[in-house]
């Protein structure tokens, strides 16, 4: 048998140190091991590259399944809608209810200039062809067409525009992809988008058969791959951009705070509302009676009176400073007020007998406070008995309430002593006339609101009695308010005190309801939003509320806030995210993002901040010394 020798590979190889070519043998054998080897460092590199997780297997979705008319994207199902036509007059903000919609959806826009001179040439044309059929039918004797004139226009003004550099010329792509998490809701967002651009006459359509190729085009990929566009110039596009605010800044009013989205002023009347209301919700040190007592300061400069109910005493620093009334409702103190209280001056429209009725339900309202819930039959009672209670100080139909002196708590208890049936209630009510709690609710009133600031102190009252203090209070209010009508702000803190029983929630809704008329602003203003908006007056009170500041929210009460005032999902996250004096602030209709700002000076006159009104004192004490040392040098 023959052999061979192996065959050999002749290499040219430069030998460094002879710099002549050399001829060297390579195996075929050793090439072969050399690429096994290779494809086995391949296959180990792709095996090694299967095991590790990229960024793209982290937000790829499980499953990707293209229909004629909707993309299924794992559990979500999507559908994407594009704009076709447009009216020939739209206005600002247009997108807006689009944007607002509660909803998930990706929004694109593609713009696509095209050059002046080219459009320029084209409405040239344009203008030729419809004078000449304007003249044509002018010659004819036949009627003008008010189509073609109002469409000459229209381009001779947009010829002009595009000449002078105003306007540009683009080629417009809107799309919206729409998420839902079944058919059926897809279907209904879609019907829902639809009809908010069929009410402004803008005509959309639903992609068929390039729902994938919809999807792409409204990914962050800035690819086009529908190519549906619109011929529009700059105006017109410019009321579909997305990213409005809202402008909260009027000639007159006071300033609130700075807008966070385009740092513009919000500058405010909340007189110039359909009414003066305003609540104000917020968790605990979020700074909403910081924001209160600011516009209580700034209110002070612009002429307005402001009453101010105070739980925690947090509003003495500021009546301090400005020269108010502080008055400290307690058991212990000299400052009364007598509930049974009618208002000293009748308007024309109000009768003596509808005030005296007036003031027997208000007064019934706090009764039930005191001693509970009255069957029908003691409620009837104590109607009867309030009537003869101011009957027996000569205040009837007839009486004139300037001369009058009202009664007080005890000379119910007589009244009712006297009556049949009348006998339990008043022992009920004897805890208030004679008892404990004697002090508080069966004295004159002895206090005065003849200063521009007057905050009424509940601090020291017991828990118990805290309700019936502040429902007396705000009753003594309403009546001075009636009696001689002023531009007036009422500020109500802690309001949730109130709205834990029905009758004060009634009452205070009354009086949200009524104040208008009396050129009064009411602001309630509580860190308990479910205690507020579980009452059946709570809801109510909001609606009544033109001015409504929202401040951080907590995570437990969040979703009733979203649900009371139909925020969306950015804004609910932008109040449990947001920091100290920030939020959202809703004027009527309108509403922005809102930080809280004040000067150096404000801020030293309202903060509630411990540690800063110990510094404020410690500094007030040594001015005082050291001024003492000058007065005294020896």
């Amino acid at each position: 048998m023959a052999t061979f020798e192996e065959p050999t590979i002749i290499n040219p190889k430069v030998d460094p140190n002879q710099g002549s070519f050399v001829l060297k043998k390579t195996n075929t054998a050793e090439l072969d091991r050399q690429a096994s080897f290779a494809e086995q460092l391949v296959e180990e590199e792709k095996a090694y590259r299967r095991g590790i997780i990229s960024i793209k297997d982290l937000i790829a979705p499980s499953v990707l399944q293209v229909q004629p008319d909707h993309v299924r994207l794992g559990n979500k199902f999507l559908r994407t809608v594009f704009v076709v036509t447009y009216p020939r007059y739209i206005s600002v903000g247009w997108f807006a209810p689009i944007i607002n919609l509660n909803s998930t959806f990706d929004i694109s826009m593609f713009f696509y200039p095209v050059k002046t001179e080219l459009i320029l040439k084209q409405l040239k044309n344009k203008v030729g062809i419809l004078e000449s059929q304007i003249m044509s039918d002018a010659e004819k004797g036949a009627a003008r067409d008010p189509l073609r004139e109002t469409a000459l226009r229209d381009i001779e003004y947009l010829r002009d525009a595009l000449t002078q550099g105003t306007e540009k010329f683009f080629q417009y792509s809107l799309y919206i992809t729409l998420y839902g998490s079944s058919i059926e809701e897809l279907d209904k967002l879609t019907d829902t988008v639809e009809d908010i651009f069929g009410s402004r006459l803008i005509y959309s359509k639903r992609v068929y058969f390039q729902s994938e190729q919809g999807f792409n085009s409204t990914l962050p990929l800035n690819d086009d791959e529908l190519g549906i566009a619109f011929n529009m110039n700059s105006s017109p596009i410019a009321t579909s951009f997305p990213f409005v605010s809202s402008e909260l800044t009027s000639d007159n009013g006071i300033l609130y705070g700075v807008n966070r989205h385009n740092n513009s002023l919000i500058i405010f009347d909340r007189f110039s509302l359909q009414n003066a209301n305003s609540v104000v919700f917020a968790t605990s040190g979020a700074g909403k009676s910081y924001a209160i007592k600011l516009e209580i300061l700034r209110s002070l400069m612009m002429g307005a009176d402001v009453i101010v109910i105070d739980p925690e005493s947090e509003y003495k620093h500021l009546s301090d400073a400005v020269g108010g009334t502080y008055i400290n409702v307690s058991l212990a103190g000299k400052s009364k007020i007598n509930p049974f209280d009618l208002p000293r001056a009748v308007g024309s429209d109000t009768t003596t007998e509808d005030i005296i009725r007036s003031a027997v339900i208000t007064i019934k309202g706090l009764i039930k406070l005191m001693i509970g819930e009255l069957s029908y039959e003691e409620d009837s009672i104590m109607d009867r008995a309030l009537l003869e209670t101011y009957a027996k100080k000569d205040i009837t139909p007839d009486a004139d309430l300037a001369t009058i002196e009202p009664p007080v708590m005890s000379d119910l208890q007589d009244i009712l002593e006297g009556m049949e049936g009348g006998l339990t209630l008043a022992r009920r009510l004897a805890k208030y006339t004679q008892g404990t709690f004697a002090g508080l609710f069966n004295s004159p009133t002895n206090v005065a609101m003849e200063n521009q600031l007057v905050a009424f102190s509940v601090r020291d009252l017991e828990d118990e009695l805290r309700p019936m203090a502040i429902y007396i209070i705000i009753n003594y209010i309403w009546n001075i308010v009636r009696s001689k009508i002023k531009k007036r702000i009422m500020v109500i803190d802690e309001a949730w005190w109130l709205m834990q029983h029905e009758d004060s929630a009634r009452f205070i809704f009354a009086l949200v309801k009524r104040c208008r008329k009396y050129y009064l602003g009411v602001t309630n203003i509580t860190q308990d939003v479910s205690d507020f908006l579980s009452s059946p007056y709570g809801e109510p009170i909001v609606n009544n509320s033109a001015l409504q500041l929202l401040l951080k929210q907590s995570k437990s009460s969040i979703d009733l806030v979203q649900k009371t005032f139909l925020l969306t999902e950015g804004e609910k996250y932008l109040l449990l995210e947001c920091g100290v004096g920030e939020g959202i602030f809703f004027a009527g209709s309108k509403h922005a993002a809102i930080k809280i700002v004040a000067s150096y000076t404000e801020d030293q006159l309202i903060t509630s901040d411990p540690r800063q009104l110990l510094e404020i004192e410690a500094s007030k004490k040594e001015f005082a010394d050291e001024l003492a040392r000058q007065n005294n040098p020896s």
